[in-house]
């Protein structure tokens, strides 16, 4: 019996300048949040083939949502990690994705704060 696959694609700490926060400062300032994404993957064909075709294209991937917040102006980073969750799911047809969001120096007296939400079936 073949074991299922539990391959994981990851992009971590993905910077991008954007308008995010509910308070007024926050909505003319762009503030740089740093996500963190993994994505179900299968990697036995693309191992075994050495061919990008048969993966997922990380560089794809990390342009499409970087260009999604960049152009961004959400109060919340729930919203936020909802939303690419969705593109994720949806544009790259990925089965299950985590995506992780941190807004560093939001709370006085933290280094970090965020939001991580998964969405599909493993």
């Amino acid at each position: 019996m073949n074991e299922p696959r539990r391959d994981t694609v990851f992009i971590n700490d993905l910077r991008v300048k954007t308008i995010v926060g509910v308070w007024a400062w926050e909505r003319v300032v762009p503030q740089i949040v740093h996500i963190d994404l993994e994505l179900a993957a299968d990697a036995a064909v693309a191992a075994a083939t050495d061919n990008l075709e048969h993966t997922i294209d990380y560089h794809a991937v990390a342009s499409r949502v970087t260009a999604f917040v960049e152009a961004s102006t959400f109060q919340l980073i729930e919203t936020m990690a909802e939303q690419i969750a969705g593109i994720l799911t949806g544009e790259f047809d990925l089965p299950w994705v985590r995506v992780t969001i941190h807004k560093t120096w939001a709370v006085a007296g933290y280094r970090d704060v965020g939001i991580a939400v998964e969405r599909g079936e493993r």
